[in-house]
């Protein structure tokens, strides 16, 4: 319900935000209470003192902050909540706040103003001191945050909101959105913090805006802080609405006021996901490791799926490679496949379809690197790599929803060091444009915020708190006749890549030396009931596990999952065999029908497998025709990992392939289609970023 739109509002934040902040909801709780109790309803005053307890539990263990719509002046019927929240609150009784101490009202008061923004926790470890440059630069010439002109050039991108002046004090500079199970989260991001709780305005017609929802905020300290950088080319503060208890399969017109110095954005629209058993079809745009660099075709032809009607893109890790932002001073290296030399590159980058800026000279004083002309057409400072991805991708993020999963590239600063160790001398020993004799780095060597995938737990969310999940890490989601799940193929299991502590741990220690340590270390971001050793005691596998015996495929028949790496490759490596350890008998069990993957980057297909990969010829009906019969014990796996980034192409080298793949493409950037017709029917179409055709096209039909 809602009073009138002359009504003003403010928000209250719940348990899990400043103590203070907690003691004003549960003095609210004990003031409804007593408003039932005064009213004779002893059941609403049994929940209200119920819920109490409850939030004042949550509060000890530190639940991250939500927020409940007040409205300063009462409606006819007593306080009453806008249709979308991100609680589950019911209307209060007649409860007039204006009976309030003023004692009550400045408490109320104080604590909104400090309370607007969450700082969220970032589970980072600073036992040992960083040693680095306060903000660590990958360019030889030019050490500058904003570039002077020399050396590489600091790229830009237009933010999703225009500012208000040529001089903005603040600004809204990236939009994006996610499925809620009943609705739709909006994200957007600012240099600075907006002064109050984020707010969005929404409605079922673009000139009738009549609802309101409020969120909260969150920051963390980036380095270097948005104060050094352009107001339109930085984002440090992330603001959350949810838009909860709408309507499946309806269009909603949304505006994003702002505050503190923004221009408020134009009205958007998204449309919130069709409700399971739905049997309307539907397209989705799959994609994996994309960057910056290498992907100009493959972002073309996901604005051309986006205009042609896709419902969301579904994107499986490694998100913009900003831990590639030292590319541009690392030497070339025989091991690695990409080598720029600042004049011809033939024959030293991978096939395919690179940008002719390859053929560019390198700015003056650069040395031939791993990057490219301008560094690998990315900036050399890591959060700017993260704003520069963001803006770039807004045409999509603030049309489709975007809903993405953990890779590699998202967890630190670095993943290792160059052949020369050129970033143990910059970030351990603190000497710019230097060498080390070998390699020292550790989980420390980065600087705190870019540590334990800081930033890409405040740059997306998704509806893991929502679905039992956590977080960004791992949540499922229905869309018609579809359930989705997306996990963390890096971390929350044992011998994942990037590992806890308790990994690193000999003997009886209980915290690891430096030198125990690695740049990505991260997690466990769920509980370990247990041996870490074994997979059962991981939340995320007993997560799995319920959701999957909780789909209804009478609504759902089609299950796909999705995280960044995959179980089976004609490349093969030991995370693979982990991989399979951890997940494989549970989706073959609960019939998965589709395994998607990225992380090596062309373009695979293989054969229907079962367990220990074995080839599944009867599920095979012909090259492009898989027939997935119920009870098999076989299931589909696409590597999808060509959309193009500063690392380019996977290669063969002198291995053959392996007969568990039936297509490879190593040549071609681009992305994926994946079509659900019918309860029966459902397609694939990988699609070539240079000329939007057909590279491969596999029909899936249940039997």
């Amino acid at each position: 319900m809602a009073c009138s739109n002359s009504e003003t509002r403010t928000a209250l934040p719940l348990s899990g935000g400043s103590s203070s902040s907690s003691g004003v909801y549960f003095f609210v709780l004990e003031e409804e209470a007593s408003a039932w109790q005064e009213r004779g309803d002893a059941e609403e005053e049994a929940r209200e003192l119920e819920e109490l307890e409850e939030a004042r539990e949550r509060a000890k263990i530190g639940v991250p902050a939500t927020w409940m719509s007040m409205r300063s002046q009462p409606c006819a019927h007593g306080w009453t909540e806008s249709p979308a929240r991100e609680t589950k609150h019911r209307p209060a009784p007649h409860f007039n706040p204006q009976g309030f101490t003023m004692k009550a009202v400045a408490a109320i008061i104080g604590v909104l103003a400090a309370s607007f923004v969450v700082a969220a926790p970032q589970a980072v470890d600073t036992t040992y001191p960083y040693t680095g440059p306060a903000v660590p630069i990958g360019d030889l010439v030019d050490q500058t945050i904003n570039g002077n002109g020399k050396g590489f050039p600091r790229l830009v991108e237009h933010p999703a909101v225009s500012p208000k002046s040529a001089n903005p004090t603040n600004n809204i500079n990236v939009i994006s959105y996610s499925y809620l199970p009943d609705g739709v989260h909006v994200h957007f991001q600012t240099p600075f913090g907006i002064g109050k709780a984020p707010m969005v305005k929404y409605g079922t017609h673009p000139e009738k805006l009549v609802y309101e929802a409020f969120g909260h905020s969150r920051t963390y300290d980036r380095t270097p802080p948005c104060s050094l950088v352009s107001v339109t080319q930085c984002s440090q503060f992330f603001h959350e609405v949810s838009l909860q208890g709408l309507e499946k399969g309806k269009t909603y017109y949304y505006q994003i006021p702002g505050g503190n110095g923004t221009a408020e954005s134009h009205i958007l629209y998204f449309s919130t996901a069709k409700k399971a058993g739905d049997k309307t079809g539907f397209s989705v745009a799959v994609l994996n490791d994309m960057g910056y660099t290498n992907a100009a075709g493959t972002f073309q032809q996901l604005l051309k799926a986006v205009d042609d009607g896709v419902a969301f893109a579904w994107h499986g890790g490694d998100i913009s490679y900003a831990d590639d932002w030292y590319s541009g001073i690392l030497g070339c290296a025989d091991d690695w496949p990409v080598c720029y030399n600042g004049t011809n590159n033939t024959g030293q980058l991978p096939p395919g379809d690179f940008p002719p800026t390859y053929f560019m000279p390198l700015p003056e004083g650069e040395i031939p690197n791993q990057g490219g002309p301008y560094g690998g057409d990315i900036s050399p400072l890591y959060e700017s790599n993260w704003d520069l991805w963001q803006q770039w991708i807004n045409n999509i993020t603030t049309k489709v929803p975007y809903m993405v999963l953990p890779g590699n590239h998202e967890a630190s600063c670095a993943e290792f060091d160059g052949p020369n160790n050129e970033l143990t001398a910059l970030l351990v020993d603190g000497k710019i444009n230097s060498t080390a004799n070998s390699s020292e780095l550790s989980y420390w060597s980065c600087p705190p915020s870019q540590r334990n995938f800081t930033a890409y737990n405040h740059r997306f969310r998704m509806p893991g708190a929502e679905t039992g999940g956590v977080s960004n890490f791992w949540y499922s989601f229905d869309y018609g006749l579809a359930h989705f799940i997306s996990f963390d193929g890096e971390t929350d299991y044992y011998q994942s890549p990037e590992w806890p502590f308790v990994a690193d741990l000999t003997g009886n220690e209980t915290h690891p030396l430096q030198n125990q340590t690695f740049p990505t270390d991260s997690g466990p971001f769920g509980a370990i009931d247990g041996s870490y050793k074994n997979n059962s005691a991981y939340q995320q596998l007993k997560w799995i596990k319920e959701d999957l015996a909780s789909i209804d495929r009478s609504k759902t028949p089609w299950v796909f999952a999705m995280s960044h790496r995959p179980m089976y490759s004609t490349e093969t490596s030991s995370y693979q065999t982990h991989m399979r350890a951890a997940f494989e008998s549970l989706f073959l069990e609960y019939n998965v029908d589709l395994y998607l993957s990225g992380h090596i980057h062309w373009y695979e297909r293989l054969w229907p497998l079962g367990a220990n990969g074995t080839i599944d010829m009867s599920g095979v009906v012909d090259n492009n025709t898989y027939k997935l019969v119920e009870g098999r014990k076989s299931m589909v796996h696409l590597i999808n990992g060509m959309a193009g980034n500063i690392e380019s192409h996977s290669t063969l080298g002198t291995e053959k392939v392996l007969n568990i793949t039936a297509v490879l493409d190593f040549l071609h950037y681009g992305y994926s289609k994946l079509t659900v017709h019918n309860e029966t029917t459902a397609t694939w179409q990988y699609i070539k970023g240079d000329d939007g055709s057909i590279g491969d096209t596999l029909t899936l039909i249940k039997a």
